[in-house]
């Protein structure tokens, strides 16, 4: 990178950046040890809204990666923040599981399926057909679609699963009504990651494996930008994207002895 200024705050994908589903990738744990001894701010981003940064901070721990609870964002998290700002108090029908559930709730939302201000949809592994035809007719009947992020799919030990972005499209079809989403790619994401930990965009790096999502949401956000080769993107990949990372490694092991130097 050829920008010299100081890396306060590091935000880091977790899927294919620290862990392959419940293994963690190598060099992921001594990443974020050197980060929890550098005394920076950082943040762990996912678009997984199923699971509680409690939860998520407990499933690593299981994977050998130790970061604290307060420093996990989800797109759960980022999704209730941004209905708090646009109408705080308002109401929601949600389909989805704790993650997004408890962070409705934390903001001061009121859960009901009778004349919603929003339908709000998660990721979950157990969608159900009533579910989702009730989230259809309240849509029709003019509540707002919002949704926690894109990805049509996920990844499981038996292959893919179905993600919000499949179901949000199902739900589309039917209405003729888009939803906003909240998660990465868009840069919404980043920024009320920053805003969580007061951090500024000129000081902070992310760290993604996809050029599609984690890459181009911190460049819209304003970050410098780091591509890890263990996850989604491989190398002859980039350059089919119009838009290039700051900087590109093999693996999160390759930014360890960035960390204490900030020669990100």
């Amino acid at each position: 990178m050829t920008d010299h200024r100081p890396v306060d705050t590091w935000l880091t994908d977790m899927d294919g950046v620290l862990v392959h589903e419940e293994d963690a990738i190598p060099g992921a744990a001594e990443f974020i040890a050197a980060l929890e001894a550098s005394g920076k701010q950082f943040l762990v981003l996912t678009n997984n809204s199923i699971f509680t940064p409690r939860d998520l901070a407990a499933r690593l721990r299981l994977s050998g990666i130790d970061v604290p609870e307060r420093a996990i964002w989800t797109s759960a998290l980022a999704t209730a923040q941004f209905l708090a700002d646009q109408r705080g108090g308002g109401s929601a029908y949600v389909v989805g599981e704790a993650g997004l559930l408890t962070a409705m709730h934390d903001v001061g939302f009121v859960m009901t399926d009778r004349d919603p201000d929003y339908v709000v949809l998660g990721e979950t592994r157990t969608y159900s057909f009533e579910a989702i035809t009730r989230a259809i007719r309240l849509i029709d009947n003019g509540a707002r679609f919002i949704a926690t992020n894109p990805d049509p799919s996920g990844p499981s030990a038996q292959g893919k699963l179905p993600a919000t972005g499949s179901v949000a499209a199902l739900i589309s079809t039917a209405t003729g009504r888009q939803p906003y989403y909240v998660g990465k790619p868009n840069p919404l994401m980043m920024r009320s990651a920053l805003n969580r930990i007061e951090a500024h965009s000129e000081t902070t790096v992310m760290v993604g494996d996809r050029m599609d999502t984690d890459i181009i949401s911190g460049l819209e956000a304003g970050l410098r930008t780091v591509l890890v080769l263990t996850g989604s993107t491989q190398r002859h990949q980039i350059e089919r994207f119009p838009y290039r990372p700051s900087r590109v490694v093999d693996s999160v092991a390759d930014l360890v002895p960035l960390v204490a130097g900030d020669e990100a």
